[in-house]
Formats: C-alpha cells, structure tokens, sequence
C-alpha cells in the first residue's frame, strides 16, 4: 500500500475510534482479530444508511416487501443452496511459520494479475513461479493449496455430544428463498415482485482485515427480484441503474466507483452473470455491491430437497413455473468505510487568532450524518445551558442532535466539522433577548441568524431536501 493511503487509513481509524464511530472488538481483554464495534456514531451512522435503503429499494417501491428471517436456519437448506460443497476460499499455509493465508490474497498482493477462476493447482503454480515468499517469515515452503470452507459451525442442544450441527448464515439470501411461499400467499404479490432482508452475516474468512471492510461478522442488506425468465437482461440493466442512484443518495464519491463484469471462470456456482459495483480504496479496487442473475437454481434447488412446491402460477395465464431471479446486494458495513472514505477532508484555515491550522471534515450528506444538528451554548452558564436545553427539546423530536457545552465554541465547531454535524446551532447572551440564534454550516462555515421559532422549517428545508 502506498504511503499516502496507508496514512488515509491510519487517519479513518485513528478517527473512528477517537470520535466514537467504530471501536477494535473485545478490546480490554486485547481484542479479537478483525472484530469491530461500532460506537455511538456509527450506530447513528449504520441505521441511517439502513433506513434510507429500506425506503429507497422497499417503501417506495410497491412490489418489493421486507422480511427479517432467522440467523440459525435448517442445516439442510446450505446443503440445499451449494453452500456446504461450494462457499469456500482457496487457503495456503507456510509450512515453517504456520501462517494461513488466502491464496488469490497472497498473489495479488504481490503480483499484478486478476487470478478469479483459476483452480488451486494454477494458484500454487504461480506462488511457486514467482517466488512469493510468506510475509511474516520470508519463507518460501508453502503447502499446496485447498479448500476451507467459510461457514461458521455450531451446534444446537445443551451437549457437544450428539447435538445437531448448524450453520450461522453465510449470506441472508436463503432465508429470503426459503420464505418465498409463504410471503407469496401472504402478500398476493405478482411477478414481478422483490423480497428484501437487512441483516448479520458470517464467515469464517482466512485474512481477513482492511479494518472493517473484510470481517467476521457483517451486515448486508438485499433483496431477491423475481421474474420471469425473458425478462432478466431488461431487469438487470434497471437495477443497476437503481444501484447507482442510491449511490448518489447517500454520498459516495462516484469517482472512485467502476462496474467491473464477473468472468465466465469466476461466476458463482449460482450464477449466470454478475457485475461488482468497486470502490477504489486505498489498498486497491474492491467490491462494494453486487449485482447477480442466480437463475432459478436457489428455488428448484430448495424444491428438490425439501419436496415443497414452489413453483409460481399466473393467475391470468394459469401458466405454472419456478421464477427467475435478480439479486442486489449491498455491503452495509463496506459502505460505512466507504462513506467515511468520501467524506474524509483536510483543509488549512485560519482561526480566531489569524493562525493557519488544519481542519478536517467530514462532508457526509446531511440526510446520512450521525447528527443533523448540535446544539451549543456559547458559555457553561446556568442561563444558556438553560436555554439551549429549550432549543434542544424543540426540535429533539424532527432531528438526531448533539449537546456539546465542554470546552470553548471554536473548539467544539472543530469537534462537530470532524464528525460530520452539517449545523451547529449556536445559543448565546442575545439568543436571552431576542431568541434567534447562530446556525453554522459544516462545510462554508457561513453562519445564520436564525429565529428559534423558524429553526425547524430552516433545518428541514436543508436537510431533507
């Protein structure tokens, strides 16, 4: 990684844990690798991004209806859907230290070149080609290269004597097929229509890492779009129009976005064509969301197993199929890093006293920041503290807020320009006499004066807009 990204990273991480964003998991009892919990901002920041998907991609659409299926689910339905045999990564060890890497990771962090599809025997040919060496020893005695499967086993029962295994899920695309009956007699939906789902997935990924963009555990939001086999090449190309849209939405920089088209060699074992929407990070291009034609594999799939029908009949033609269809998956928690990514912003300004000094923002879009507005009392006196306590009951109920009282104003500005608050609202001494008060803006830093009877409708005009 170059120097500059690699303290862009630094940077983001330093931030988030300093700030209250994403904090290292386990921490006190020296963490966890590659585990994160997320702070009182990123909770803020995670469920906004949340809810504008949901209202975006489901409560403004009228065939797409949401489920929220179950984590633990009948082992049978992984074996059913692929997952047992196929979701594996290609895993390689050094023989003299006993580290474990990802083959296609140790390959591409070495060499440039695109290994997606090649068999393990090609992967080994490669290492062994170009002298890649173990980066925690130096060696170059590795194993061969095989299989390790991603997901998480447990078991259920009060022993670990004879107990059933379970899976936690890998994806929670599954727990969307499996419930396609049911939400098809529930709901009366016709074709086309969509399921969506928000949730925690797992895998048990051998390098993980890049802070929070590869982990252990992590959140996804997509839904399942089901079609008639004809019409999958016209959906496909309006759903990614759509991906790129909610894009826009949110406020990721689409500079740093390319749709990259998977290869024939590396299509998932479901799959008959899937494009990745990638963010150029600072460790490289990566996925962000995906877009996949599975086909109807995951439904026939589960019909044949289970022995349930779940075949569609149209109501007009009484024609009786097992429907096509379209996925768009959205990383939840690759898209917190990648909004912190394209909010990121250094500039130098003068302060209060003529000095030149950094300022560094982050320019989220006001309808995904953690904090709409923060409410500042000039001074710690008992009769602005009072007053901007009023303030802050006014619009607690139209807007996520910060009280912030602790320290002096242009140091508190700085606090707020850091976590990304668009407005800071500014109660001081005339605020007494004539209730109006100073709204600052995030990034001209232009300040308002605004009577505290018209702040609601001021605010709203900018941030919902």
């Amino acid at each position: 990684m170059p120097k500059e990204s690699n303290q862009l990273m630094e940077k983001i991480v330093s931030l988030c844990k300093r700030r209250g964003f994403v904090f290292p998991g386990s921490e006190i009892y020296g963490g966890l690798a590659n585990t994160w919990d997320l702070g009182p901002l990123g909770i803020e920041l995670k469920n906004n991004v949340f809810q504008e998907w949901w209202k975006f991609f489901v409560q403004s659409r009228k065939e797409i209806v949401g489920i929220d299926p179950s984590v633990l689910m009948n082992p049978k339905v992984w074996e059913a859907s692929g997952h047992v045999k196929n979701f594996s990564d290609a895993q390689i060890d050094c023989k003299k230290c006993r580290k474990r890497y990802r083959a296609d990771h140790l390959i591409e962090n070495n060499i440039n070149t695109n290994v997606e599809g090649l068999s393990l025997e090609d992967l080994k040919k490669l290492i062994d080609d170009n002298n890649i060496r173990c980066p925690n020893c130096g060696e170059k005695d590795f194993t061969d290269v095989k299989k390790f499967n991603l997901l998480f086993q447990t078991g259920i029962g009060p022993t670990t004597v004879n107990n059933e295994p379970v899976y936690l899920r890998g994806e929670i695309a599954q727990g969307m097929f499996v419930n396609f009956k049911n939400v098809l007699n529930s709901s009366r939906k016709r074709l086309p229509f969509g399921i969506a789902a928000m949730g925690r997935a797992y895998r048990n990924e051998i390098t993980p890492g890049n802070f929070i963009f590869r982990t252990l555990e992590f959140d996804l939001m997509e839904f399942e779009y089901f079609i008639r086999e004809e019409d999958w090449q016209k959906k496909f190309d309006y759903w990614l129009s759509e991906m790129d849209k909610w894009i826009d939405l949110i406020g990721i920089n689409k500079d740093k976005t390319r749709v990259r088209e998977h290869t024939a060699d590396e299509l998932s074992h479901y799959s008959k064509r899937t494009v990745d929407i990638e963010y150029k990070t600072p460790f490289g291009w990566k996925e962000l969301y995906g877009l996949a034609y599975r086909t109807d594999f995951d439904l026939r799939m589960h019909q044949e197993a289970s022995k349930v029908d779940l075949t569609y009949m149209d109501p007009e033609t009484n024609e009786k199929f097992i429907p096509h269809v379209l996925e768009p998956t959205f990383g939840l928690s690759r898209t917190l890093l990648m909004l912190l990514l394209s909010a990121y912003d250094e500039e130098e300004v003068e302060n209060a006293k003529g000095n030149k000094e950094l300022r560094v923002v982050l320019r989220f879009k006001p309808n995904i920041a953690p904090y709409k507005a923060a409410i500042l009392p000039l001074m710690k006196k008992p009769e602005l503290v009072k007053k901007a306590d009023e303030v802050f009951d006014l619009i607690k109920n139209d807007f996520t807020l910060d009280f912030d009282q602790t320290g002096s104003i242009g140091k508190r500005y700085r606090r707020q320009d850091e976590i990304g608050t668009p407005y800071s609202i500014t109660i001081d001494f005339d605020t007494l006499d004539d209730d109006t008060v100073t709204v600052r803006d995030r990034d001209s830093m232009k300040q308002d004066r605004i009577p505290i009877g018209e702040l609601k409708s001021y605010l709203n005009e900018r941030i919902n807009q």
